[in-house]
């Protein structure tokens, strides 16, 4: 079966995003073959980024055809949402030739993503159309109908402008909305009773990265893990000194195996795809979050009239 992902009517959109829905693995292989081998056939550079096992399906059944495509297990690359539009689909498709369409898979939201995870997937989704907008390229993102929630598959119609059904071609999304998603799940962070608590300003930026330090490794962080924590806690303290208003508040504490790191402060983040676009190498600054994206395990940012809150998760 071939499976169309162009918009059902009218010319071809420079950006085309579709959600494609499947129930099995029959199902998946249906949409996803055909989406890779028509674009190899056009010379167009192709990327997969799934989780694992769906990986290995498209993997085996692509055969040969596999060496030229770039596979990527996307709980690894995409563990952290806000790292994909960064990491894995820009960093892609920005190598390519000038005006070349590039096709890739991207399936960020998969069965056991949890609920402190999935608020930055979709709004993850609903981004991806800001990040590529007029951009020469097309983004299919699977959704299993069967094991995810009813709530995502729903919020699926509202971050993809086009949906495609099994066995059936693109249809336009009445629910496309996906502004309307990034405000709605940019919900204020559920608050923490016991954690260490340090106010800092622009004197104490380098006592508050030693004070997140130590509590990291009391906490269990060790390594590479730990060195992750120091920077973060230093790009986002920096942040709040010069961005946010000239202090903040730091908090580190242990959740469900992780060490997490929450930087506030009364700054105003307007710009909703602050640290999930990649920055020019010329530029000066404005790498703070975005490194922060690149190395935690899960990054969560509230951006409310008070100021803005930004948590990080680090596994131990």
């Amino acid at each position: 079966m071939t499976t169309a992902v162009t918009e059902p009517s009218g010319p071809l959109d420079p950006f085309v995003h579709p959600a494609l829905f499947y129930r099995d693995e029959q199902d998946y292989l249906d949409g996803t073959l055909p989406f890779v081998r028509e674009g190899l056939e056009a010379g167009e550079p192709v990327a997969v980024a799934v989780p694992g096992k769906n990986l290995a399906l498209i993997r085996d059944a692509l055969g040969e055809d596999a060496a030229a495509v770039r596979l990527l297990d996307m709980r690894e690359a995409g563990r952290n949402p806000g790292r994909i539009i960064p990491g894995v689909l820009r960093a892609f498709a920005d190598v390519q030739p000038a005006g070349r369409r590039v096709r890739i898979i991207g399936e960020p939201i998969w069965a056991g993503r949890s609920d402190t995870e999935y608020p930055a997937c979709v709004q993850h989704e609903a981004l991806i159309n800001a990040a590529f907008r007029g951009r020469t390229a097309t983004i299919l993102c699977p959704y299993d109908v069967e094991r995810l929630p009813e709530h995502v598959v729903s919020d699926a119609y509202a971050t993809h402008p086009t949906v495609i059904h099994p066995g059936s071609p693109a249809e336009r999304s009445d629910a496309y909305a996906p502004d309307e998603v990034v405000s709605r799940y940019n919900e204020p962070l559920p608050p923490v009773q016991e954690a260490l608590t340090f106010a800092f300003d622009s004197d104490s930026l380098p006592h508050a990265r030693h004070v997140a330090v130590g509590e990291g490794a009391r906490l269990g962080l060790v390594g590479v893990k730990l060195d992750d924590l120091a920077l973060a806690t230093a790009e986002l303290t920096t942040n709040s000194v010069v961005h946010g208003g000239g202090s903040g508040v730091l908090r580190v504490w242990a959740e469900d195996g992780y060490v997490v790191c929450e930087v506030r402060d009364d700054g105003h983040l307007a710009d909703a795809l602050a640290g999930r676009r990649p920055v020019p190498r010329d530029q000066r600054g404005g790498r703070g979050i975005l490194l922060v994206n690149l190395i935690a395990d899960l990054v969560r940012l509230h951006r409310g009239d008070s100021g803005t809150t930004v948590r990080c998760w680090f596994a131990r």
